[in-house]
């Protein structure tokens, strides 16, 4: 659900993701959150087979050097004979912008950053050059520039504090946009820049919050979304170039979230996403001319996303099913949907198609396998397998599938989850971790996690909860949450620690909560408002202080500001509410032992959230860690941070939760 997913982007970690943008259009920046042999089971909460446990074997056990020497990947564009691919990676230990043959070869690295990830953004249309981004320490503030033919940097959005984002090239291919914060911080402006001479030319200028959601081919039309009222809430807006009319195209009545998408190539029709009458969202259109809509695809999953290829021959749709990515393609002329190639279950994800429209590259992951690129020819129906993304040290049949379970809460409503059993764990009583995701508003989902099967390979279950609020099962299921924060979502994941305890193979007395940012400030609210429940509690940049962080939210954050509010609280008129469910006031009732991370630059969770909580506990003598990224933000961007943050965390959960003074191996 994709107005909820503004939520995700202030407050939410995709902290456990083997890639990075790999499941957004090229395009665009909009959509968070593919193994090549994951087998997915869809189980009910009173199956027995949730305890069934596969064959004994024996199972090699690895560091976490070599579990992070896995190679995350993302992005992909087309350079201008269609002969090479431009991504990034972070084989080096940090990322940076690679090129490879589309016909498959080494991969030849193009930056050579060894302070800050650089990502790919596109290839030029007609030459070498290319686009690609980043930010310093982690603080967010992505500036986009220019990689010259003769290897030189140029920076197209200068500005200390300024922001920018890439949005599409022209239809054209002889110019692009992008928008900036540069006049005003809270608000984004959009740019054309012709690639004849580089210049920006402003051709919008934002006063309100409006937010970017297509451009037509005939460059006369601008779809915006804007956030409503609460994070359910959103409509679309269109702007006419030619009058400068900004037109509401969705009044309604309620919470209804609605998507700008993209416009047909002959600037007829803006395709976008409505959950309005309905519990999902799908794929609608609306005529630009007689402003008729229509609904072209329902489906009881959310659409994601949708986009057209450039000239129209092929409609990518894309839905979000059960924790999984599901990717259809349609020839437009025909309706026809197009054959895909056959992979094992999995992601397909980050799908590209080509400018001439003869082929496609995308992603694919599942639990045991990371994500790796691929291209695919339409014609000849020939799959180019480009990268291998798994540590070759590690053997594939020493990890473990994911599957999707359901628990009862406490009130009956049905939860969600990912479960990872640990092989051989028949006959044993293993610990076990909650894990909580991102948000409000994020998603557990399937592909795979280095830092997860981490955990797992070591002895530990992880049940990754998709507690109420979650996107992906209905805006009912989604605004379940708000306004009961620390309340009955926290109860959910108590109710998952009972859910664990069931399976027959897990220790109740050594189950811990473990998660990042908004999953973070949960394992505090466990800690303070349930402080019996959990054994240990692991913060990754988690928000203690409800009142300090929505006073702090960066000024780009404007437009989803009262979306916010309406979500969490208004710290303005609510303060004692946010006091209430804000883990730092109630420090003294955390008695368990609990291993703080942050990131020093974060920008959305900012470090005394983390400090003051550490200082908190300390002062009652409790037990704590903490392990502070001078070169982080609200994540990880960096293999050997990724490293010591979790031999960090397993050296503390084999000491306070498992219950062993045991440290992880050395790598060899």
């Amino acid at each position: 659900m994709k107005t909820k997913l503004l939520l995700v982007i202030v407050l939410g970690l995709a902290y456990h993701s083997s890639t990075v943008d790999a499941q957004k259009p090229v395009s665009e920046e909009k959509k968070p959150d593919v193994s090549d042999k994951a087998l997915i089971t869809k189980d009910t909460p009173a199956a027995k087979k949730d305890a069934k446990m596969p064959e004994s074997k024996a199972v090699k056990q690895y560091t976490i050097e070599q579990f992070m020497a896995t190679t995350r990947l993302g992005g992909s564009s087309f350079s201008s004979d269609e002969k090479s691919i431009l991504f990034h990676s972070n084989k080096t230990g940090i990322f940076n912008v690679y090129s490879m043959p589309a016909s498959g070869g080494e991969p030849k690295q193009l930056t050579t950053s060894a302070k800050e990830s650089t990502f790919a953004v596109s290839y030029f249309p007609a030459d070498a050059r290319f686009l690609y981004r980043y930010d310093k320490g982690g603080n967010e503030n992505e500036h986009l520039y220019l990689r010259e033919l003769d290897g030189t940097e140029r920076d197209l959005t200068p500005g200390e504090k300024t922001k920018a984002n890439f949005l599409s090239w022209s239809h054209d291919r002889k110019s692009f946009f992008f928008s900036t914060n540069t006049r005003d911080q809270r608000y984004f402006d959009i740019f054309e820049v012709s690639i004849a001479d580089l210049k920006p030319v402003l051709i919008y200028q934002d006063e309100t919050g409006y937010q970017f959601g297509a451009i037509s081919d005939d460059k006369q039309f601008i779809a915006f979304g804007k956030p409503g009222a609460s994070t359910a809430d959103s409509d679309i807006y269109l702007y006419t170039a030619a009058t400068k009319e900004m037109k509401h195209l969705t009044p309604h009545q309620g919470d209804v979230a609605n998507s700008p998408e993209a416009f047909d190539p002959k600037s007829k029709y803006l395709y976008f996403l409505s959950n309005e009458g309905s519990e999902f969202m799908y794929v609608a259109r609306y005529d630009l001319k007689d402003g008729k809509r229509e609904v072209l695809e329902k489906t009881p999953w959310d659409a994601s996303y949708m986009f057209f290829s450039r000239n129209g021959k092929y409609r990518v749709v894309a839905t979000n099913e059960d924790a999984r990515t599901k990717v259809r393609i349609y020839e437009e002329a025909t309706g026809k949907e197009v054959s895909l190639p056959a992979l094992p279950e999995g992601d397909i994800t980050g799908v590209n198609i080509s400018p001439n429209e003869t082929k496609m590259t995308f992603y694919h992951d599942g639990a045991r396998s990371p994500a790796n690129l691929f291209v695919y020819d339409f014609a000849t129906k020939k799959l180019t397998k480009l990268t291998e993304s798994l540590n070759p040290e590690i053997n594939a049949a020493d990890l473990v599938e994911s599957r999707v379970v359901r628990y009862k809460s406490f009130d009956g409503l049905e939860i969600p989850a990912i479960l990872y059993t640990p092989q051989n764990a028949e006959g044993k009583k293993l610990p076990a971790l909650v894990r909580v995701h991102g948000g409000p508003g994020g998603q557990a989902r399937m592909p795979y996690s280095a830092s997860v099967q981490f955990l797992v390979n070591h002895g530990y279950v992880v049940l990754d909860v998709n507690n109420r609020g979650s996107s992906g099962y209905g805006k009912t299921f989604f605004t379940a949450d708000d306004g009961k924060h620390g309340r009955e979502p926290l109860w959910d994941c108590v109710e998952a620690k009972k859910y664990l305890a069931s399976l027959g193979y897990v220790d109740e007395s050594k189950i811990g909560i473990m998660g990042g940012s908004y999953g973070g400030y949960m394992v505090l609210a466990a800690l303070a408002f349930k402080p019996e429940e959990f054994r240990a509690g692991v913060d990754i940049f988690g928000v203690s202080n409800w009142v300090r962080t929505l006073q702090s939210i960066p000024p780009y954050w404007e437009a989803e500001r009262k979306s916010l509010y309406k979500e969490i609280g208004d710290p303005g008129t609510q303060a004692e509410m946010l006091k209430e469910i804000s883990p730092l006031f109630y420090a003294d009732k955390i008695t368990k032992p609990l291993i703080v991370l942050q990131g020093a630059n974060d920008p959305r969770v900012i470090k005394p959230e983390s400090d003051e909580i550490v200082d908190a506990i300390k002062k009652k003598n409790g037990v704590v860690e903490y392990v502070v990224f001078d070169n982080e933000g609200h994540g990880f961007t960096k293999k050997a941070n990724e490293i010591r943050a979790y031999k960090a965390i397993l050296d503390f959960l084999d000491k306070h939760l498992n219950g062993s003074s045991a440290a992880a191996p050395v790598a060899n």
